[in-house]
């Protein structure tokens, strides 16, 4: 079964602590009607490769109805589901299943924004300069002779201003409307109660319908600051994060009055639910904030996720997150890889940078990419990364060995970003293509055989050698290794929650090395033995004698 094994009924409730999380891109997962775009109907029919997996949970990106200016991150409706993917009776069907198999689901929010489409902006167009619902948006007169300029310097994360001005219904020029990302997601404003009256509803809305779990987008960007002060000069530089502690919109003190109340809905379930913020704070104590008791329970550790591959930054953000959360009772979490980024197979493979590699803009180290290489490290990096205490993200594709599509034709990129930043960033759709099923040519068993359908993004032909069918049961590949890695860790008692201990060691080659060693005897989170059985399955990457992992 999915679920984690040798749990007492007590840790069942905290099944979140250590959880393996598999996330799935629904549009690129499996397409079940033959259109070329995954849905519904294709997650419950490829569920048992979660299953045989070893996983604990899916969590699945946005799966309401939209414009897909943003891939789904520009909702139109948050009650209902994309006719794209299915219906409301499919998501009810296949939450039923997912249970049935022991595992749990967790589904995307995304407050801070909706879509240009939603009905609650189209009324505040429609309704003219004094109505009432555009007290749910951020809108502002310009600046400048006759308002003609943007109301401050703010940037979307896309490129360009944050700003869009808008047409009175009588034709003259309005005011403006803040959008942190596109111009076709305004920015709420929570400071509205109709704003948060609504959010809570819709959370109960997906808690009644059996969903275990809640994972908020853009979590640290949903209020702003007083007044909406221009940002400052190394604010524009960093337009994706907060650079100093009263940033004017990322990270502001506000969020956590509105997540105590989320809180207060997701514990007044019998089995209380859960929730994992997406939020980037500019150091771990202050992302530990979003984690406290009485807020959110896990938040994605974007430290740890754009480290590159190098031994002291590794130990750099994994001390820092186990500290910082530690210090407010939380688990830390961890991934490699997910929808927004550069596949880690890929940014291995070149040239390591002395920094982490920037999140949002999907930037890699530059350079050409040694994909052996690349496979060698990511195969470490996952035994490393579930051998930690906490719980893990795993994005799909990677436990097939996928690395990032950076060839794509230009004619076939999707990614707001590529458009808003004058086609110089290519933007995310090299790490979405649809999985590699089967089959030794496209659509490799994504869509029907008997649909013909073009996938929604094109595949590589010499993905081939890297489908689900081609490598289960080939104990050398990245699959069998993921497996086996996962079961080990599903039911070895030193692994999941818990804490970690150090040491270092000189290999005999010269290069640093760094050995996990066993926490005090009454700690669940002695991971040393369990880091060596891990390596005897994988057979990779460890010495077993010396129980060390080699980070070089």
């Amino acid at each position: 079964m999915g679920a984690s094994g040798n749990r007492s009924s007590a840790e069942a409730l905290d099944w979140w602590r250590n959880a393996v999380c598999y996330q799935v891109y629904l549009r690129s997962f499996a397409d079940g009607n033959g259109d070329g775009v995954g849905d519904l109907a294709g997650l419950h029919q490829r569920l048992h490769h979660l299953v045989d997996l070893g996983v604990d949970a899916l969590w699945v990106n946005p799966w309401f109805p939209s414009p897909m200016v943003d891939g789904g991150y520009d909702v139109a409706d948050y009650r209902a589901i994309d006719p794209v993917f299915g219906t409301l009776s499919d998501a009810r069907a296949l939450i039923e299943e997912v249970h049935a198999l022991g595992l749990r689901i967790l589904i995307d929010i995304v407050p801070n924004h909706t879509s240009s489409h939603h009905p609650w902006f189209r009324e505040a167009l429609a309704g003219g300069p004094d109505c009432v619902e555009r007290d749910r948006y951020i809108f502002r007169p310009g600046s400048g002779p006759g308002g003609d300029a943007p109301p401050n310097n703010w940037r979307s994360v896309f490129g360009g201003s944050a700003w869009t001005r808008i047409v009175e219904p009588d034709g003259r020029a309005g005011p403006w409307y803040l959008h942190l990302f596109a111009p076709e997601q305004p920015d709420l404003n929570w400071n509205s109660c109709l704003v948060r009256r609504e959010f809570e509803s819709i959370l109960r809305f997906w808690f009644d319908l059996g969903v275990d779990g809640i994972r908020i987008d853009v979590a640290h960007a949903m209020v702003k600051a007083p007044g909406l002060p221009d940002l400052g000069p190394l604010d524009m530089e960093l337009v994706a994060s907060a650079a100093h502690p009263d940033h004017p919109h990322w990270d502001r003190e506000g969020v956590h009055e509105i997540f105590r109340g989320w809180r207060a809905v997701a514990d007044s379930y019998p089995e209380p639910r859960v929730f994992v913020a997406e939020a980037c704070a500019r150091a771990s104590e202050r992302l530990a904030r979003y984690v406290r008791a009485d807020e959110l329970h896990t938040a994605f550790n974007f430290d740890y996720l754009t480290a590159p591959w190098r031994a002291a930054h590794l130990r750099i953000a994994i001390d820092s997150s186990l500290t910082a959360m530690g210090a407010v009772g939380a688990p830390a979490t961890w991934a490699l890889s997910n929808h927004d980024v550069v596949r880690h197979l890929t940014r291995f493979g070149r040239p390591q940078p002395d920094g982490p590699v920037h999140t949002l803009a999907n930037h890699s180290p530059p350079g050409p990419v040694d994909l052996a290489l690349g496979t060698r490290r990511a195969r470490a990096a996952a035994l490393l990364m579930l051998a930690l205490p906490g719980s893990v993200y795993l994005y799909q594709g990677e436990e097939l060995g996928l690395w990032e599509v950076e060839d794509l034709p230009d004619e076939t990129l999707q990614d707001p970003t590529w458009e808003r930043s004058g086609r110089t960033d290519r933007g995310r759709d090299g790490s979405r293509l649809p999985m590699p099923w089967s089959g030794d040519a496209p659509p490799f068993g994504f869509s029907p055989d008997r649909a013909g359908a073009v996938p929604w993004l094109p595949q590589p032909p010499h993905w081939k050698h890297h489908t689900a069918q081609s490598q289960r049961g080939d104990e050398q590949s990245m699959l069998e290794l993921y497996r086996r890695a996962l079961q080990i860790r599903r039911f070895h008692p030193a692994l999941g929650d818990g804490t970690l201990a150090w040491d270092r060691l000189a290999a005999p080659d010269g290069r640093p090395r760094v050995n996990p060693l066993p926490a005090p005897p009454d700690s669940r989170g002695a991971v040393n033995e369990g880091l060596v059985d891990v390596a005897a399955a994988a057979g990779t990457g460890f010495d077993r004698h010396r129980s060390r992992i080699s980070l070089a």
